[in-house]
């Protein structure tokens, strides 16, 4: 840490943390030890270990324990704005990620889906719905339509990879897709799925994906923890 610089030591060493956090060289269940250890360790006073602790602990990626320390929990997921998977986007961050199927089944569209994927009210199509885990926790609860019959869609496949990836192995050629992101509190059973505090804030996204022949493909409605992820935007300046 630099001692000369303006920038706050205890800032300094959060931010090292959670560098070492993102890349894996601190791993979720691995500890600190004690703010005294730490202090000591790092020749730094005892607030100032405690703030950068602090500073972690609020953004979810410590937690203190009686008893053992400060103990990492894993690091927030930061998910670009772009036509990828949840599935592909922490597998490319090093998430370990898994999947466990709640539903898998043939149901009748709503009004609300069948407008997103062009179809009449009432029409087949194939629901899915599914929770997507990273290090053995669950990260978000994700809710999928896509035509009947555009592909098949087994419990054991979608259990093993994403389902981008189910699509474009069986020949569709995924193009754009129109988004929408939005927050509110989790209701009951979200809560439950997710591990969260009932009214706990919740991340929503819903997206129509087109394939290259501009057909409707697949209609999502995801909910993902908001203490563990987080969408990333490009902004560009307008010339």
């Amino acid at each position: 840490m630099d001692r000369t610089s303006p920038v706050p030591l205890y800032f300094q060493l959060a931010q090292q943390l959670e560098s070492a956090i993102e890349r894996g060289v601190l791993t979720p269940g691995s500890l600190l030890g004690n703010e005294i250890e730490l202090a000591g360790r790092l020749g730094l006073s005892r607030p100032t270990v405690r703030q950068a602790i602090q500073s972690l602990v609020d953004k979810g990626l410590l937690v203190r324990r009686r008893g053992i320390g400060t103990q990492v929990v894993h690091s927030q997921v930061r998910r670009p704005l772009e036509l990828s998977s949840l599935y592909d986007d922490l597998e490319a961050a090093g998430q370990r990620p898994a999947t466990g199927v709640l539903r898998n089944v043939v149901t009748a569209a709503t009004d609300r889906v069948a407008a997103a994927l062009g179809v009449a009210e009432g029409t087949e199509v194939h629901s899915v719905e599914r929770l997507r885990y990273a290090h053995g926790e669950p990260m978000a609860l994700l809710t999928n339509y896509l035509p009947a019959g555009l592909l098949a869609l087994d419990t054991p496949a979608l259990e093993s990879t994403g389902l981008y990836r189910l699509m474009r192995a069986a020949g569709i050629t995924l193009h754009s897709a129109r988004q929408t992101v939005g927050a509110r509190a989790v209701t009951g059973i979200e809560a439950l799925r997710l591990t969260e505090q009932p009214g706990a804030p919740v991340l929503t996204m819903e997206r129509t994906t087109f394939d290259d022949t501009g057909r409707a493909v697949e209609y999502g409605a995801h909910i993902y923890r908001a203490s563990r992820y987080s969408f990333e935007f490009q902004l560009l300046v307008r010339p």
